[in-house]
């Protein structure tokens, strides 16, 4: 049966075609551009992206679709003998990037894939989206309107190209990335997150992110509502000093370290003793700082009218935190968050569970959320209704809500032709609390329009204030300690699909820094230190939900308090 082809051509050539050792038909679909040199410098870990001409064109982008199998074994096998392939038919280009994929009918959950890799040296990514009804169908490596399975999760190791730099995110940068994006290949995406203030010192615990950090896996896991891929991306470009044979032997390496036995996720996680756990700032720093903001807001000429203040605690334990552990059980929280973890090579994990969506963008249409003000759920029902009502009528609430709310209307004007707020207030519920909640969407003047729209919208009101200005500069005078991703874009970029959420509900998980908990309250006129105190801890249960205290033990003189982390 002869291959699918979808191209677009800039150059006169013949599609490239694909054999194993075994015969066997994909779809594919290409796009080729005509090559040009340029000088950069090398990368060990693969390519960075960003060290290039952000404008210069790819020789080919491709997807190249093998016939579905049963088992992860069997798509193992196939993506081993494909790449064999690839290395003694290399490709007349200087650039591109190729990604093979293999279906496989059953439905294996991302997170168990990736948290059967052993190997945690290797660059590993997760994203999980708020709910499946706004990723597109995929069949055969492209978008399809008809009733096809879509994509829920995507787990990858490895690195096939990555963007990292240590200025602020640009539109260089944007066009770095997308320079290695396709409308042909929807699946070939960069998985990242910027940081919160890009400006700011870098702490040590930040460093292996960068100001930003994105990259496309060179092994990748997606799970879909009934089945499952995984595929292996090869990107090179030789201006970079990236052959096409190193991209290839990069990915071998990293295919030989993959496992193809899938295990369950065991959720009888191992006791954790915790050495210590400290807040930065502390309770009474705490009061000293809402005090401050207040007296800002108050004061007749000033501009401020929110600021919002965040918290890292610090949790050391004698033994590892496993970050995909936690991840598994944050995803127990349900549909209504984005769970994702960014971990560069020898780096500690970026991990969250966060509901709120910055933006979704397909083609010209794009979609935020406002979301604001907390309380918990309720123990009933009637009781959960209770505090929503409550919630709903609090006027100090409502004024921070509608800050938010129209912040995002204003910015989507500036880019989109038509706006519509549906709902204008309502309670966005989630396990354990609930938030005023509106949606906003509407329709871009031209797709370029994203990076406008990234820019502008971060950071909200509901994690930065407002002004933005005011707010930014009060944050950096009273906090003491890095943000870095918290509170940022943490996404991805397709080809002419992009999402991202706010980086909020999360973690920094490592060896060397223990857990490192962020969260944050917005300070508006009549705020209550304490009731914003409270708020913090509600926010961060997620993670501490995770750790119960047992009986304190006394070693001679020393008593070590005992926390064994909960079934999920």
């Amino acid at each position: 049966m002869a291959a699918k082809h979808c191209i677009a051509s800039f150059v006169d050539m013949e599609s490239m075609k694909c054999t194993i050792y075994t015969p066997t038909v994909y779809a594919k679909q290409s796009l080729h551009f005509g090559t040009q040199r340029y000088n950069n410098q090398f990368c060990s870990l693969s390519m960075n992206g960003c060290q290039g001409d952000p404008r210069a064109p790819i020789g080919t982008i491709e997807t190249r679709t093998f016939p579905a199998v049963r088992t992860p074994a069997l798509a193992t096998d196939y993506l081993n003998s494909a790449i064999l392939d690839m290395k003694s038919n290399p490709p007349p280009f200087d650039s591109g990037i190729i990604r093979l994929e293999v279906p496989i009918q059953q439905r294996i959950e991302a997170l168990d894939w990736l948290r059967s890799q052993s190997h945690n040296l290797l660059p590993r990514c997760f994203f999980s989206g708020r709910n499946p009804s706004n990723v597109s169908c995929i069949e055969n490596g492209h978008s399809s309107n008809e009733h096809h399975h879509k994509l829920v999760s995507v787990a990858g190791i490895g690195s096939a190209v990555f963007f990292r730099h240590l200025h602020p995110f640009s539109l260089d940068d944007w066009c770095a990335i997308k320079r290695f994006l396709s409308k042909k290949c929807p699946l070939i995406r960069a998985y990242g997150a910027i940081r919160f203030n890009a400006k700011a010192d870098i702490a040590s615990e930040w460093e292996a992110f960068g100001s930003f950090y994105f990259t496309v896996p060179q092994v990748e896991f997606d799970e879909f509502e009934g089945s499952s891929m995984i595929a292996a991306t090869v990107a090179w470009d030789s201006a970079l000093s990236w052959t096409y044979g190193k991209a290839v032997s990069s990915v071998q390496a990293t295919m030989w370290q993959v496992s193809s036995v899938v295990k369950r996720l065991n959720k009888d996680a191992p006791q954790a003793i915790v050495l210590s756990q400290t807040h930065i700032p502390n309770k009474i720093s705490w009061d000293s700082a809402v005090r401050r903001a207040l007296d800002m807001i108050n004061r007749k000429n000033s501009m401020l009218i929110k600021v919002v203040l965040a918290r890292s605690s610090r949790v050391l334990t004698t033994v590892d935190i496993d970050p995909l552990m936690w991840l598994s059980c944050l995803q127990i929280e349900g549909d209504n968050a984005y769970a994702f973890c960014l971990q560069p090579p020898e780096s500690p994990a970026f991990i969250g569970n966060t509901p709120e969506r910055l933006f979704y963008r397909d083609r010209l249409s794009i979609s935020s959320d406002a979301l604001a003000g907390t309380r918990a759920r309720g123990g009933s029902k009637s009781l959960d209704i209770q505090i929503g009502n409550d919630l709903l009528s609090s006027p100090k609430d409502h004024h921070e809500f509608t800050v938010v709310r129209e912040y995002i209307r204003r910015k989507l004007e500036t880019v989109c032709s038509s706006i519509l707020i549906e709902p204008e207030k309502a309670l966005r519920k989630l396990p354990r609390v609930q938030h005023l909640y509106a949606q906003l969407t509407g329709t871009l003047e031209k797709e370029d329009d994203e990076f406008k729209i990234l820019s502008s919208l971060h950071p909200t009101p509901a994690v930065c204030g407002f002004p933005t200005k005011e707010a930014r500069v009060l944050i950096a005078e009273t906090e003491m300690f890095d943000r870095g991703l918290y509170a940022g874009p943490v996404g991805w970029f397709g080809g002419g699909e992009s999402e991202f959420a706010v980086g909020i509900r999360s973690a920094l998980v490592g060896k060397d820094v223990g857990a490192l908990i962020y969260a944050g309250t917005g300070i508006v006129e009549g705020s209550n230190a304490a009731l914003e105190w409270q708020e913090l801890e509600l926010k961060t249960s997620q993670f501490t939900k995770l750790m119960k205290l047992a009986p304190l033990l006394t070693r001679g003189e020393n008593r070590i308090a005992v926390q064994k982390v909960a079934d999920c």
